[in-house]
């Protein structure tokens, strides 16, 4: 996997009054948002369980991304469990 190194400047992440530890979480919330980041891959970069960024998105009021396919892929899933 290739990594890029970002200069942010101290002066903006003051001015932001934000650690690089919250830019990095308020980038993956945005990304997410924008549909641009899975669940998985947002969590991922905020460095961040998965119980703890869906908390996240709640308190931002970020509804989940979750079509009409993965409803019918979660139902079939759940019949399958309950005629086993």
């Amino acid at each position: 996997m290739n990594t890029y190194l970002l200069e942010i400047p101290q002066d903006i992440l003051d001015s932001a009054r934000l650690t690089i530890a919250e830019l990095k979480t308020e980038m993956a919330v945005t990304l997410y948002a924008q549909g641009r980041l899975s669940i998985g891959k947002a969590r991922e970069f905020a460095n961040l369980s998965l119980w703890e960024f869906r908390q996240l998105l709640g308190a931002q009021r970020i509804s989940p991304h979750y079509d009409e396919n993965e409803l019918a892929t979660d139902v079939a899933t759940l019949q399958g469990l309950a005629s086993q």
